[in-house]
């Protein structure tokens, strides 16, 4: 078979198994002591340990919705500032290898393709649990590349192998962040803002900012220090669709009730100007205490 995008980041990948480096023959990747993995037809590399119960993180029907409404562009100016904010990243490590970014949960690929076209030397990986995510992200550029983890474990990744690591609304593992990224590296974060989608969360009845959300992520990341932090807030006119659509991709959607949320859509005017507002934070590891 040709060469897969997965080969253009296959030297930082490691077995979820015993931690071994990983080579690739046809559909297989496998490391030293055996362990296989599976790519998919459709270009992501499985990187589960056997009997893993992790699940399959967003439905079908999630990812759809978000592809949507991603590319109607309404969260584009959140991409572009995440583009910048990495943009520091060197243009290639130390041996000349192109550098390495990681996008945590990063769904269908958006936001890491944003960063990767303002990085011409860089690669990819979106460290994806949906297989319905998968798919789409391993096309949603020419240098990403995909695979099927959970980020909750340990990261199927070289230690100190990331330029930069980003976490765009999703869980963010502190200590295996620490692990991967470069003694130079960088974590981006967005996170939504207390007034993120504040005309609709409550006529939607969808999931809000919890109060103490910027309290939470301060003390979930003690072992980092801010680098810089910029506040990206702006007015996005939404149809209902739209409005749809967002309350369909994210979390909200594991309890709301399909009729009621067309009920509750079509009691909104035909446009809505709807608050975007999130932060976008840079943060570098701490050094670790002797």
């Amino acid at each position: 078979m040709e060469n897969p995008r997965i080969d253009l980041v296959l030297p930082h990948l490691r077995c979820p198994v015993c931690a071994g480096p990983l080579t690739r023959t046809d559909r297989t990747a496998r490391c030293a002591e055996g362990h296989g993995f599976d790519l998919a037809r459709q270009g992501y590399l499985t990187l589960l340990p056997g009997g893993s119960r992790a699940g399959q993180g967003d439905t079908a029907d999630m990812v759809a919705a978000r592809e949507a409404f991603l590319g109607r562009g309404h969260y584009a100016p959140i991409a572009d500032s995440l583009a910048r904010a990495v943009g520091t990243v060197p243009a290639a490590d130390d041996d000349g290898a192109a550098p390495l970014v990681v996008d945590l949960a990063g769904g269908t690929g958006y936001y890491l393709a944003a960063v990767l076209d303002a990085l011409p030397r860089a690669v990819g990986v979106d460290v994806e649990l949906s297989p319905y995510a998968a798919r789409r992200a391993a096309r949603a550029h020419p240098r990403l590349a995909t695979v099927r983890a959970d980020v909750w474990q340990r990261l199927p990744l070289a230690t100190g192998s990331a330029a930069a690591v980003l976490s765009v609304f999703g869980p963010r593992n502190a200590s295996e962040i620490a692990r991967v990224l470069a003694p130079e590296g960088r974590l981006v974060v967005v996170a939504p803002a207390q007034d993120h989608l504040a005309e609709i969360i409550g006529p939607l009845e969808m999931i809000g900012v919890a109060p103490d959300k910027a309290d939470r992520l301060a003390r979930q990341l003690a072992d980092f220090a801010v680098v810089e932090e910029r506040a990206v807030r702006y007015r996005a006119a939404m149809s209902r669709e739209d409005v749809t659509l967002e309350a369909l991709m994210g979390p909200s959607a594991h309890h709301v009730d399909r009729d009621a949320l067309a009920a509750a859509v079509a009691a909104l005017p035909d446009a809505v100007d709807v608050t975007v507002s999130v932060t976008v934070t840079t943060y570098r590891p701490l050094p670790a205490e002797s």
